[in-house]
């Protein structure tokens, strides 16, 4: 009986990585290389081999020396890879020219690319599926040199659902190879930011809505794989996958958490962040990390256990401040403490207080056991009491709500009724201060 290989064979990748004298680099180069294998398993590629190179100054031709670039043939023919994947963005030329000199052999492409390529795999909603199809777009659209898909004919939004055809970097937009121009491609470009725009209008309209409500809201940040996810099953049971991948879920989830105190708060997960994140997912991703932008307190996760847990946090630390969210109250829930080589309770105070030195508000935990949850909570209610101001405010009786918006969040020193409304002494969180403003009588 004649046996037929049904399931697609896993590329096989090769990594390039490379230090520029005199740059100073986040992480050391090693580091930087073992992440972006993580990265090429999370998209499916078994890699088979690596090579680095120190160079003056990047090619502006091959971004590598030409002594590199044979050194790759060479490799290409003693391990038989399909993919060489760089641990830096290349420019189109630069990739064109990578191509020729290994003689279309084998697929060239970056870090960037693979990260889309996850994302495309990735994303299970509609929103993430409009997200990650224009970041792909945008990075596809200078490197555009012959045929391409035509989406409207064939993926009707695939990217969201990581088709299987073409492997790595073809996945989403790029999947029949039917011809698509430049034109075509910036019709649809402008067309998912209309969409995307709506929704981020839609998105909008539910922060309001809450901010009306006065439920202060916590979004959960971190480097990706650092924990954010399950933090937030063990909160609320929210369901929300939970694997040990890079980028295993994209899309944001919000939950009701009730504080010590029987408050309740908006927890949201957040897309993780990553070193050289690229540019076009935080434009793609705009809608949704507004929910970073607009959050109260930021929980930001970080994997305690890492070799590189303070690279990770620096690295959340600028995507933050780019996003303009570096002035948000943030606690640090230091993560997988279970996991630390001295777990005992000594171990784990001596790994805080070093933690402490830089980020103040500190929480040791395990999300995946549940450990310190009481804490970080209660950490997060001292932030939100922080954040009261005093108010002595006259609340018309036409919006008794806010009163009782008052009795719910605020803590109310004196009250009275007087002709003109409800007369209220006492302290109010920030947030809600707007609310007030617009109603109250002088």
């Amino acid at each position: 009986m004649d046996l037929y290989v049904t399931a697609s064979p896993r590329e096989r990748g090769f990594l390039v990585g490379t230090e520029i004298k005199g740059v100073a680099a986040e992480w050391e180069l090693e580091d930087s290389l073992r992440e972006l294998a993580q990265l090429a398993a999370t998209a499916g590629i078994e890699v088979v081999g690596q090579t680095t190179q120190r160079l003056e100054a990047i090619n502006p031709a091959t971004y590598i020396g030409a002594g590199k670039v044979e050194e790759l043939e060479v490799w290409r023919r003693e391990l038989g890879f399909d993919v060489v994947i760089f641990d830096d963005e290349l420019s189109p030329s630069q990739q064109k020219n990578l191509e020729k000199a290994l003689e279309e052999r084998v697929k060239i492409i970056d870090r960037t690319v693979l990260i889309l390529d996850i994302f495309a795999q990735r994303a299970r909603t509609r929103e993430g599926a409009l997200q990650v199809e224009l970041a792909q777009y945008e990075y596809r659209l200078p490197r555009l040199t012959h045929a391409w898909t035509h989406l409207g004919q064939q993926t009707g939004g695939a990217a969201g659902r990581g088709g299987a055809g073409g492997g790595v970097g073809l996945r989403g937009p790029g999947e029949t190879q039917l011809e698509l121009d430049r034109q075509e491609i910036r019709r649809r470009i402008a067309h998912l930011r209309r969409e995307l725009e709506e929704v981020r209008k839609q998105r909008g309209l539910h922060r309001e809505r809450r901010r009306r409500e006065g439920v202060p809201t916590v979004a959960i940040v971190g480097y990706t794989n650092a924990g954010k996810s399950t933090l937030l099953n063990t909160l609320t049971d929210a369901g929300v996958l939970a694997e040990d991948k890079l980028f295993a879920t994209l899309d944001p989830t919000t939950r009701r958490v009730a504080l010590p105190n029987g408050k309740e708060v908006l927890f949201t997960d957040t897309v993780g962040f990553i070193r050289k994140l690229p540019t076009t997912l935080v434009a793609a991703f705009r809608a949704t990390l507004e929910e970073v932008t607009e959050a109260d307190i930021l929980v930001h996760v970080v994997d305690v256990t890492h070799r590189n847990a303070h690279e990770q946090a620096e690295t959340v630390a600028g995507v933050l401040a780019e996003l303009g969210a570096d002035d948000k109250p943030v606690v640090v829930a230091l993560n997988k403490i279970d996991l630390l080589p001295d777990r005992s309770a000594e171990g784990v105070g001596k790994a805080l207080d070093e933690w402490r030195q830089d980020y103040p508000r500190s929480v040791a935990i395990s999300a995946a056991h549940g450990l310190g949850i009481d804490a970080l909570l209660a950490a997060v209610e001292d932030v939100l009491a922080e954040d009261m101001l005093p108010v002595d405010v006259v609340v018309p009786y036409r919006a008794n709500e806010l009163v009782a918006l008052f009795h719910q969040w605020g803590v109310i020193e004196r009250e009275a009724y007087a002709e003109q409304g409800t007369h209220i002494v006492g302290r109010l969180p920030r947030r809600l201060l707007h609310l007030f403003r617009a109603v109250q009588v002088s």
